[in-house]
């Protein structure tokens, strides 16, 4: 989970809010893409109007024309991590932050994620999570794609973090995870399977609470 926030919070605090509602409707304009009015995205998040303004401005110094494609997502993320591999990472990370599969993450869609992962209740950031790791999206997790995940993050850490690792390391993380994880051993987990065998786990569960304060 620190992955997954950390990194999509720190561009958010460059630059404070404007108190003037003409002066953030006014930048609105601006982009390519208007993103939805602060009012309803306040309602459809867990963030206050000046944490939606300080967001906005973060999202659009990255993203001037208010959406982000994947190449450009890849290279923002990949500049938290010079000394490994993002790119795989970036890519699920992508895909599950663009829900709607269009192909580009708008601010609405940022925002949605990033209040979910900051704010919202534990079973709402565990199935997030779940989301990402189903990276086939039928509503199961299955060897391949834990494997797939786990791999990546240990590509995306890099040499520095792991001096001693080993190749069949990210295999052997998820064995003992998906033994842990699959109840009923019918080879796949399932979001209730992944639920309760997270809330099983100490280490997860202060994991989701790390970042609740990060804005």
């Amino acid at each position: 989970m620190g992955a997954v926030v950390g990194t999509l919070t720190m561009q958010t605090k460059q630059r404070r809010p404007s108190t003037d509602k003409a002066d953030d409707d006014l930048e609105m304009t601006m982009v390519c893409h208007r993103p939805e009015g602060l009012d309803q995205l306040e309602a459809q998040t867990n963030f206050s109007k000046r944490e939606l303004q300080v967001l906005y401005r973060g999202f659009k110094n990255e993203c001037p024309s208010g959406v982000v494609n994947e190449d450009t997502f890849k290279q923002i993320y990949s500049q938290f991590f010079p000394h490994g591999d993002a790119s795989t990472y970036a890519h699920y990370l992508f895909n599950a932050f663009d829900s709607a599969h269009t192909g580009s993450i708008k601010f609405e869609d940022f925002v949605t994620a990033l209040s979910i992962l900051l704010r919202g209740s534990v079973q709402e950031k565990l199935q997030w999570t779940f989301n990402l790791y189903d990276i086939n999206r039928d509503g199961y997790i299955n060897k391949e794609e834990m494997t797939d995940i786990v791999r990546a993050i240990y590509d995306m850490m890099g040499k520095y973090t792991y001096p001693v690792l080993k190749t069949d390391a990210p295999k052997q993380h998820v064995d003992a995870f998906f033994q842990k994880m699959d109840k009923n051993r019918d080879g796949v987990v399932t979001l209730d399977e992944f639920i309760l065998s997270c809330q099983e786990d100490e280490n997860i569960m202060r994991s989701l609470q790390l970042f609740e304060n990060v804005i």
